[in-house]
């Protein structure tokens, strides 16, 4: 079986690199599931002092794999799968960077909103595609809405538009978009070469409090509303519509009357 997830240590920085470019980096039960085994990886080395987390190909990551998904005979495992990642890099005892240099959609924002630095350059591209799939962004609110503005949060909720860099460090969802993404990186990362394995371990719990109370709290409630989602008629068809790549019968509809 082919690699979908790479992994490599320099300098006490570990890079996690997203490679499945057929499918967009989709959220697959193989490519999340090395992309875990990475991230324990990492938290287990006593070498290692950080994660940058990033990619190949145009798209940082597009979300579920709904091929899969159908195939498994339903949502039930992607959504646990999509959960148990999500905690593991928030609770992972060591800052993790999202490095993104192209697009990302749906569960991918749930992965940038769970690293603890996010930064993208000047083509990038974002969107909650959700809602235009019968869907909410249920699972990936637990560690968006934290970041970004109320405001905000419910204009890409609500709308599944696309916006870019700029409008996504605006909302709080990076950290920083910039022109130069390597020197960005080198900065960062020799920022926390500097620091102690120590600090960044008891600083990191401090940081992340708010985001972990929510796991706490809403874990169960929205993968059962997820999966009840993914479950609907609505979704169905908009699952559907997506790979037959037409319009659902919602927007034909409404583009008619």
């Amino acid at each position: 079986m082919t690699e979908l997830v790479h992994y490599s240590v320099e300098r006490a920085i570990a890079t996690v690199v997203l490679d499945s470019p057929d499918n967009r980096n989709a959220l697959s039960a193989q490519l999340v599931g090395e992309l875990t085994q990475h991230l324990r990886t990492a938290a287990d080395d006593p070498h290692v002092r950080a994660v940058l987390l990033t990619h190949s190909g145009t798209t940082f990551c597009a979300g579920a794999d709904l091929k899969e998904s159908a195939a498994e005979g339903g949502p039930a495992q992607g959504t646990l799968r999509m959960l148990e990642l999500l905690r593991t890099i928030v609770e992972l005892p060591k800052p993790v960077v999202a490095v993104v240099d192209g697009h990302v959609r749906a569960g991918g924002l749930g992965i940038v909103g769970a690293c603890d630095i996010a930064v993208a350059g000047p083509t990038s591209s974002f969107a909650f595609t959700e809602v235009r799939l019968g869907l909410a962004p249920a699972i990936i609110s637990l560690t968006t809405l934290g970041r970004m503005s109320e405001r905000a949060a419910a204009r890409y909720y609500l709308t599944g538009e696309t916006f870019g860099a700029a409008a996504a460090a605006a909302s709080g969802l990076l950290t920083s978009a910039v022109e130069d993404l390597d020197t960005e990186v080198a900065l960062l990362t020799e920022a926390l070469r500097a620091c102690s394995p120590q600090g960044l371990a008891e600083t990191k719990p401090l940081t992340t409090y708010a985001t972990r109370a929510a796991f706490a709290d809403r874990a169960d409630e929205v993968r059962t509303q997820s999966a009840r989602l993914f479950g609907s008629d609505e979704a169905r068809e908009g699952m559907l519509a997506f790979l037959q790549r037409r319009p659902p019968e919602w927007a034909a509809e409404a583009a008619s009357s």
